[in-house]
């Protein structure tokens, strides 16, 4: 029920969201197409002409065209109402009851038959979500490699529940806005490979709280040497990882 109506949201948000440019455009600012191919063509020489001053000038001034007859779109300012909203009932519905997705183990399917052979059937732990928190489930459960991509949300990965199988693990997230928690046991190595345009990073022990368009490499020092290790990928446009030791 809580997923269709989510659905239900951002399809109005959107339906909502093309009329409203449509509006715009047609009516009430007839000329902000011809503004937009100017500012875009102003970036556009500017980058050319880089790096003399008056490559700079324009480019510049493109930009700050540009982001001046976006922002004054009634669209845009719909979408970050309507985004901001989103977020407070996200954030109000986390602290009544935090979503939980519990995983089904590996199912056998034979085929009766034919040639003996066996399908074997895996339920990922994660999907991909636009909106939405995710996390493991509390109780004991079988690993899978976790490799999605999100929208607006937070992502909770407990190992300290499961048996790693030998060799290399693989988590990958890309996420737009949101966190990433990975709970890591002490005895399993780990390497983190981190991406974000701004945000926050605890990882073991780094720390920074300010990230602004940063790459980080991080690696316990007996990565190499063991058998049960971990390989973290995330990338994120606006948000905080944690990688901590239970």
């Amino acid at each position: 029920m809580l997923k269709k109506l989510k659905s239900d949201y951002l399809s109005w948000i959107v339906l909502i969201g093309a009329f409203f440019v449509l509006l715009d455009v047609f009516f009430f600012n007839r000329g902000l197409i011809f503004s937009l191919i100017v500012a875009i063509g102003m970036v556009y020489l500017g980058r050319k002409r880089m790096p003399k001053k008056t490559g700079k000038l324009l480019f510049w001034a493109g930009l700050f065209l540009l982001f001046v007859n976006v922002i004054s779109m009634i669209a845009v300012k719909f979408f970050l109402m309507a985004l901001l909203c989103f977020l407070i009932f996200q954030y109000a519905n986390r602290k009544q009851k935090q979503h939980t997705i519990i995983p089904i183990m590996n199912e056998h399917h034979d085929n009766d038959g034919l040639r003996g052979e066996t399908i074997m059937k895996e339920q990922p732990l994660f999907q991909n979500r636009l909106f939405g928190h995710q996390r493991t489930p509390d109780h004991v459960y079988e690993w899978n490699d976790v490799n999605i991509q999100c929208g607006v949300g937070d992502s909770l990965i407990d190992l300290s529940n499961t048996v790693l199988p030998k060799g290399e693990s693989i988590i990958f997230i890309r996420n737009i806005m949101g966190k990433v928690t990975v709970l890591i046991p002490y005895d399993v190595e780990v390497s983190i490979h981190h991406s974000v345009f701004f945000g926050s990073a605890r990882i073991l022990d780094f720390y920074e709280t300010s990230l602004v368009n940063r790459l980080i490499n991080v690696e316990t020092s007996n990565y190499e040497q063991t058998d049960q290790k971990v390989k973290i990928f995330t990338s994120m446009l606006i948000g905080d990882i944690e990688v901590k030791r239970v």
